[in-house]
């Protein structure tokens, strides 16, 4: 496995882990539990993931180029005949 991806997931593994035991243990600090894995997903593995996912990609594939929108106008007209 990628060095990446073992990141991601131990970083989701303790974020969620953090939530869980702000939800099921009865501590002062249970609420800060929760806040501090929901900051994790949201700071941490989401832009982690979102890296791994995205880094070999062309991001001009995904635009709505001149180009890209007469290719879907072409594959459109191909699957109505």
């Amino acid at each position: 496995m990628k060095p990446i991806k073992i990141i991601t997931f131990i970083a989701f593994l303790a974020s969620f882990t953090s939530i869980v035991c702000g939800l099921i243990l009865d501590l002062d600090y249970d609420q800060k539990l929760i806040g501090f894995g929901v900051m994790g997903l949201f700071f941490v593995v989401f832009p982690l993931f979102s890296y791994y996912r995205w880094k070999d990609k062309d991001v001009k594939d995904y635009m709505l180029t001149k180009e890209n929108l007469e290719k879907m106008r072409d594959n459109q007209g191909h699957s109505k005949k």
